[in-house]
């Protein structure tokens, strides 16, 4: 074997081992888990369909997906966390609009919900329905802005607490009906839902996943949905459009969502896999479970919604007084 020869089978062997060493290396990052990050506590609606993606996701990865649940602070600890994890795909959030439109208006969260996030899949949105004990006098929206008008700062609606979705859908709806409305703050929604039926307060914007049963059962009156279109959970209850409000929308949107500087081949890998996932016969029964609807838009279409309810709500919070 001459020299020439002995060179060439040197840097073959090379070349191969060097092969050898990123198979090992790409393997190695596929094995990593990826974790799946809930800004609130285990059980809620967000950490339910966390769950439910996350392990959906895993069998298409052939990856171990954990949900990390990090509450607090309105959703910002866990954001933020996320926010600032390495950007290479193994760290996800479970962003909402709380998270990433009505929380960093009323508070400094430490990072910016558009700038410092990559969408990955929009999930799934879920209306709100104005609701009123089914023995009150109101019974269409039409009654609830004549009532308001006639008595400004007297007619009360109850919320989860202040800075909440459902206040803000009633701070929202008073701005749209030139009206001034007393907003009742509570520690949570199933306390203000139930003096709703008590008839310590007449209304409240709840989510109609949890309204939809006590609807049925007659407990409550629902007088409108949030929504642009009908509810396939309420199909009866007009939208918020058809009784007066053209163009009246508010809900409770949940999406997937990665570090802003992921690398395209890796959020190209999660977004196609996750449009998988969403199609799912299986994921779109979850959805309609938890009474929302399946997000079928682009993660571009989304990422230009995002920013749309971001200046959506920083105005309803300047407006209402609730601004840092």
């Amino acid at each position: 074997m001459n020299r020439l020869t002995r060179i060439l089978l040197s840097l073959l062997a090379f070349a191969g081992l060097g092969l050898h060493f990123s198979a090992a290396l790409a393997q190695g990052a596929a094995s990593r888990p990826i974790t799946l990050v809930v800004p609130y506590p285990p059980g809620g609606t967000a950490d339910i369909l966390a769950r439910a993606i996350g392990q959906k996701l895993g069998e298409r990865l052939k990856q171990t997906v954990i949900v990390d649940n990090k509450p607090g602070a309105g959703t910002a600890i866990g954001s933020r966390f996320v926010a600032e994890a390495a950007p290479d795909g193994h760290t996800l959030l479970l962003g909402t609009v709380s998270s990433h439109a009505i929380n960093p208006a009323m508070t400094k969260v430490g990072y910016d919900p558009i700038r410092d996030f990559a969408v990955v899949a929009p999930l799934v949105s879920i209306p709100f329905v104005l609701v009123t004990r089914a023995d009150s006098p109101y019974q269409k929206l039409a009654d609830v802005i004549a009532a308001a008008k006639q008595k400004p700062q007297t007619l009360g609606y109850a919320s989860a607490g202040p800075g909440t979705s459902n206040h803000l859908a009633g701070e929202m709806f008073a701005s749209a009906t030139g009206t001034q409305l007393m907003h009742v703050p509570y520690r949570g929604s199933a306390p203000a839902l139930a003096d709703v039926m008590a008839g310590h307060v007449p209304l409240m914007f709840d989510l109609q996943a949890t309204a939809a049963p006590n609807i049925r059962q007659g407990k409550l009156r629902a007088l409108a949905v949030s929504a642009l279109e009908r509810s396939a959970l309420l199909p009866d209850v007009p939208t918020m459009a058809e009784s007066g409000l053209p163009g009246f929308e508010v809900s409770a949107w949940f999406a997937l969502l990665a570090p802003a500087k992921v690398p395209a081949e890796a959020l190209k890998r999660l977004e196609t896999e996750m449009a998988a996932v969403m199609q799912a016969p299986d994921m779109a029964l979850r959805m309609r479970e938890l009474g929302g609807t399946p997000d079928r838009r682009s993660a571009a279409a989304f990422s230009a919604y995002m920013k749309d309810e971001a200046k959506k709500y920083a105005d309803v919070v300047k407006a209402a007084g609730l601004s840092p």
